[in-house]
């Protein structure tokens, strides 16, 4: 694999303490950036299966894209995943075909660590209406590469408006916990046993766009013909390694907010008040994917308006910083990632500011690529991991 030359920041600006800046950039190792696809439609979704198999999906946003979810194989190809006939959906087709076993506009794949592929349809294409009795999780047995089970999300759980956008899983393998980025914001949880989901903070502040902030790249307004700028709700989402910690955020939004899973479990049993458990963690700035990793606890923060990822230590509190760990122009909204068997953090970049959404003479079938985060080596042949 070719590795492509790109420009690294780590750590913060120098600051009027030299020593302090020093601390700083020392804490993040030099990292660089290796394409492992490029693909002819927009990716958004990316995951690593424990077995090393790489998965990732096209949303049905711009076009009718004649793949949905596919398998990234060595040598950068994709195979429809799990077979020509769940990618068959096309929309001019929807009166003939069933939504619920065909992929309508899926958001998002996410491998559980055991044994399973999950995929998440929120069925809106284009982010629009929702297509009846699309909206779903369904879990892939990566063993006989199978569909094992659907969960059907009715209207009180993905109401019109809705777009589920991002799912993480109970370490138990109990629960799955989902963003809901449409019209209005929210928290799903899921009981997988039972295939029975809830919805939860449905307009709640910390759900929501934050009103006045504008999404930005490449140093302008990102907005539609008519005016309109970027309006994603709950997005980014991220587990704690222990699964006792959920974490989400608005992309039209800085802030990083946080509720103990228990609280969650408690809203899903037995109706109780999850808002009041919510606590306000600090500044991401505006960010699309998140995720914690598996070994160092820090979390990764895609940074769309700034072409770059970055890395946030949580266990510093809520006052600290993400600091640069990786900037390339080419990183044309980096979207969302997936972390290998072996610490190896991947991360799609979905090109959104380049979309016919944003720029109407734009193609509809937006060429978008996946790539892996590579740290340099130190001087005894080992590879830090932040």
């Amino acid at each position: 694999m070719k590795t492509l030359p790109i420009m690294l920041l780590a750590g913060f600006a120098a600051c009027s303490i030299p020593a302090i800046a020093a601390a700083q950039q020392a804490s993040v190792p030099a990292a660089r950036l290796e394409q492992v696809a490029a693909f002819p439609h927009q990716v958004t979704g990316v995951t690593v299966a424990e077995d090393g198999r790489i998965f990732v999906n096209f949303p049905r946003w711009t076009e009718d894209s004649p793949v949905s979810v596919a398998e990234v194989m060595k040598d950068g190809s994709i195979k429809p995943y799990p077979d020509d006939g769940w990618n068959s959906w096309r929309n001019a087709r929807k009166d003939e075909m069933t939504a619920v076993d065909h992929w309508i506009c899926v958001q998002s794949v996410v491998a559980d660590g055991r044994g399973s592929l999950w995929v998440l349809d929120p069925a809106a294409p284009a982010q629009g209406a929702l297509v009846p009795t699309g909206p779903k999780l369904v879990k892939i047995d990566l063993k006989t590469n199978a569909v094992a089970q659907t969960i059907a999300f009715d209207e009180t759980a993905a109401p019109q408006g809705s777009y589920l956008n991002d799912v993480r899983f109970s370490p138990d393998g109990k629960y799955a916990y989902i963003t809901d980025s449409g019209a209005k914001g929210a928290l799903l949880i899921v009981d997988l046993a039972a295939g029975k989901a809830k919805r939860l903070l449905d307009g709640h502040p910390s759900t929501q766009p934050e009103k006045g902030l504008v999404v930005t790249a490449d140093g302008k307004p990102v907005r539609r013909p008519d005016g309109r700028g970027v309006e994603f709700a709950a997005d980014g989402i991220a587990l704690s390694p222990d699964g006792k910690t959920l974490y989400w955020q608005a992309i039209k939004g800085k802030t990083l907010y946080r509720v103990p899973t228990q609280a969650l479990v408690a809203g899903f049993e037995d109706g109780k008040d999850v808002a009041s458990s919510i606590e306000p963690y600090g500044e991401n700035g505006v960010a699309d994917g998140l995720i914690i990793g598996r070994e160092s606890g820090h979390m990764y923060v895609s940074a769309p308006e700034e072409d770059a990822v970055k890395i946030r230590d949580l266990a510093a509190g809520p006052s600290a910083k993400p600091e640069m760990l990786v900037k390339d122009a080419r990183l044309r909204w980096p979207d969302t990632f997936g972390e290998g068997p072996d610490g190896t953090v991947y991360v799609t970049s979905s090109h959104i500011q380049d979309s016919a959404f944003y720029k109407p003479g734009a193609p509809a079938s937006l060429p978008t690529e996946l790539w892996r985060i590579v740290f340099d080596k130190a001087a005894d042949g080992t590879a830090p991991k932040p």
